[in-house]
């Protein structure tokens, strides 16, 4: 499994944010980590990324166990926060380089990441453009592409369509399954938003802290909408 996570427990003094929450993810797999405001997603994805401490449980990276092996974890990862944390000043392809410089990467061997990164997101033409002038689509685009260049195995996005015009939001959507069927990159995509989540996808459904269902979307919903489905688990007693 590229992602495994197994009892992971956290608490905000005596406010329980997860409980026991486990799950697994396949190689080039898109999963989306579903649930409402409050659901404890963003708090999942603070531990993944050592943001926060692990107080219970474990969450392994391909292979590599964040607790125990932070750095080799971490080398694995890459991260789209739900705010925004490019240089607005500095150009696309500037952004990049000063990314690739923190993961030690340099030389020709950059200059080729980031031309493959840039091209994959359709971005190659604005590579001299300042992050400012760039629209909140092709902002995001620039962040999956920096988090591309050290060619992590997986990829975590944090709400990454806040924001976004529905096109937009669609269009992004669907670069980043590419990744998973033409890279075999590891999605995990956090989201409340039910028209980001395809019928293959794995849903890993998160309500006050715990998960309520982990399985492939076409199944869970059935013959219902994913969004009644969702309503309908989330809306059900503690």
């Amino acid at each position: 499994m590229a992602l495994s996570v197994s009892g992971l427990s956290y608490a905000y003094g005596y406010k329980q944010a997860l409980t026991d929450v486990g799950f697994d993810v396949a190689t080039g797999q898109f999963a989306a980590l579903l649930g409402p405001n409050g659901a404890g997603k963003s708090t999942l994805f603070a531990l993944l990324t050592r943001l926060f401490a692990t107080q219970a449980g474990t969450a392994v990276i391909a292979g590599h166990d964040v607790n125990a092996a932070p750095l080799n974890a971490l080398a694995q990862l890459g991260v789209v926060f739900q705010q925004s944390t490019l240089d607005l000043d500095l150009t696309v392809q500037q952004n990049l380089r000063y990314f690739a410089a923190l993961h030690g990467l340099s030389g020709q061997d950059v200059d080729a990441r980031i031309s493959a990164a840039l091209g994959r997101l359709d971005m190659a033409e604005r590579a001299n453009e300042k992050v400012r002038g760039l629209n909140g689509g092709h902002r995001r685009r620039t962040e999956i592409a920096r988090a591309l260049l050290h060619e992590p195995k997986v990829l975590l996005l944090d709400e990454p369509t806040v924001g976004l015009d529905a096109p937009t939001r669609a269009a992004l959507v669907e670069y980043v399954h590419g990744l998973c069927s033409e890279m075999g990159v590891t999605v995990l995509w956090t989201t409340h938003l039910t028209d980001e989540v395809w019928d293959d996808d794995q849903v890993i459904l998160l309500h006050r802290g715990r998960v309520l269902a982990d399985g492939r979307c076409g199944e869970l919903r059935g013959m219902r909408p994913l969004a009644e489905y969702f309503a309908e688990m989330t809306e059900r007693p503690a």
